[in-house]
């Protein structure tokens, strides 16, 4: 694995430099890197996906484990650097990268990247998302794989500590809404480590996590795109009772009453909920 000088080298030789505006801060830690790649289990022949690999320093652990690693990296000069460096290192799994977006859309998963995992990306498949995310990319690119891509079976990812703390929020809490009730209803989420800036180069500016999803066998809600949307429908009226959201109605799942307030119900309520009074799929 590399490290913060072997980074910085990588970089001069090719005239690179972290780019801000796509967030690159490159993980040093290689105690840290090793620890992720030990949460997500991957092993000789697992098709994993990476996103925002940089230099490749996370892409040569998952390597190193024989895994099927693809990329997808938005910077030009980076992904130029993994086709011409990777090959050298003799490493015994396979790489194949995709240069572009992770996301075609809001909530779209590029579709070059599901044509390169092929069909471990589809029916009966599986793959796992392993990576330090660029942080614009987390949130989007979590729900698009809980929601929409089942074969995606772990996600061991770096995230702004936010992000996580989103991820496991209790009802209550200010962190609390439809990232983490989603992500909830169809994974069993554990936090990994808290990564302070001094663990990037260059530091951010804020803490990090790292959090392992790990995908229900049975998941609490059979259309998680649905209860995403009506999560959203009530988190936008936060501080409203659910009777004024709702209206009047005799179908209140028990133990659900109109004159609480969307924070105060727990996931198994919202997914109760939403089976009554819901979004149905494919609706605004």
């Amino acid at each position: 694995m590399q490290t913060a000088t072997q980074i910085k080298a990588l970089l001069a030789e090719r005239g690179l430099s972290p780019r801000h505006a796509l967030g690159q801060n490159f993980l040093i830690d290689q105690n840290l890197i090793r620890r992720l790649v030990d949460a997500s289990g991957v092993g000789p022949g697992d098709t994993v996906l990476e996103i925002g690999p940089g230099t490749g320093a996370l892409t040569e652990a998952l390597l190193a484990r024989s895994a099927r690693v693809v990329a997808c990296e938005l910077d030009p000069g980076l992904a130029t650097l993994l086709e011409e460096r990777l090959p050298t290192l003799s490493l015994p799994g396979s790489f194949d990268l995709v240069r572009g977006d992770c996301l075609a859309g809001a909530r779209t998963l590029n579709p070059e990247i599901l044509s390169k995992l092929g069909p471990a990306a589809g029916p009966g498949g599986r793959f796992a998302l392993v990576a330090n995310l660029p942080y614009a990319a987390g949130t989007p690119l979590l729900l698009a794989l809980l929601m929409d891509h089942p074969a995606c079976t772990v996600m061991a990812v770096t995230v702004q500590r936010e992000v996580a703390d989103r991820l496991s929020a209790r009802p209550g809490s200010k962190a609390y809404g439809t990232l983490g009730i989603v992500a909830q209803a169809v994974a069993e989420i554990e936090r990994i480590a808290v990564l302070p800036p001094e663990c990037f180069w260059p530091r951010p500016d804020v803490t990090s996590a790292m959090v392992l999803l790990r995908r229900r066998p049975v998941p609490l809600t059979a259309d998680a795109p649905a209860l995403a949307r009506f999560c959203q429908r009530l988190f936008a009226a936060r501080r409203k009772q659910l009777g004024s959201t709702l209206g009047r109605r005799d179908d209140w799942p028990l133990g659900i009453r109109p004159t609480q307030r969307p924070e105060e119900l727990s996931v198994p309520q919202f997914v109760a909920l939403c089976a009554v009074a819901g979004m149905k799929p494919g609706s605004d």
